[in-house]
């Protein structure tokens, strides 16, 4: 740009560890990743609800729901892809500050993309789930019947199946949906993050 931004960030007086401290427990980013049709979602909703049950403030940000308004005006070409999980690493940011733990659902589908949101947000304050699911189930599934619209065609960079998926190198946690319930995959997550809530309201297993 030619010209030059005037930005300077104001530093508030109430900062993430007053929030922290009224609410009870920590803040940070539970970012589920996966194939469409693995479970993300329904995970992600599962662990909500056993986190709300236990005193946890949390919102989730869910991909469908995130294009229809925030990101409405980005297609799925690789470079809206990798902009859709920059934004939502920014509004998950914003979100962590607020002392809201913040759940995403997204596929997710580029190292390179999950990196640039783990450094923005910090190590500290980002978990990655793995819903590790086979393209083969994924397709069996299909309940928004996408695959078959991307085998005929329809679709363009679909997942899985024109577009590639790269499997992450070093997830917090991997639940394989295709062989354990909802019940016990949420019970893996709970067991990796009990710890990071550092919260009166989180049983020890």
């Amino acid at each position: 740009m030619s010209e030059k931004l005037h930005i300077i960030p104001h530093n508030h007086q109430i900062t993430a560890d007053d929030r922290h401290r009224m609410k009870g427990h920590d803040s940070f980013v539970i970012w589920f990743i996966g194939l469409s049709g693995s479970g993300k979602s329904t995970l992600a909703s599962a662990l909500e609800k056993e986190l709300y049950q236990k005193g946890i403030h949390t919102y989730i940000l869910d991909g469908d729901n995130v294009r229809s308004g925030l990101n409405k005006d980005l297609d799925f070409s690789e470079t809206s892809r990798k902009e859709n999980i920059r934004r939502i690493g920014e509004v998950a940011k914003l979100m962590v500050d607020a002392g809201v733990l913040t759940i995403t659902a997204f596929i997710s589908p580029f190292e390179e993309e999950r990196q640039l949101v783990k450094n923005m947000l910090g190590a500290n304050r980002y978990v990655e789930v793995y819903v590790d699911c086979p393209l083969e189930e994924c397709e069996k599934r299909d309940v928004k019947g996408l695959y078959q619209k991307a085998r005929n065609g329809e679709i363009s960079n679909f997942t899985g199946i024109s577009s590639p998926f790269e499997i992450p190198k070093n997830p917090d946690v991997s639940v394989p949906t295709h062989q354990v319930s909802i019940e016990e995959g949420v019970a893996m997550i709970m067991k990796t993050i009990e710890q990071k809530l550092n919260s009166k309201h989180i049983s020890p297993s």
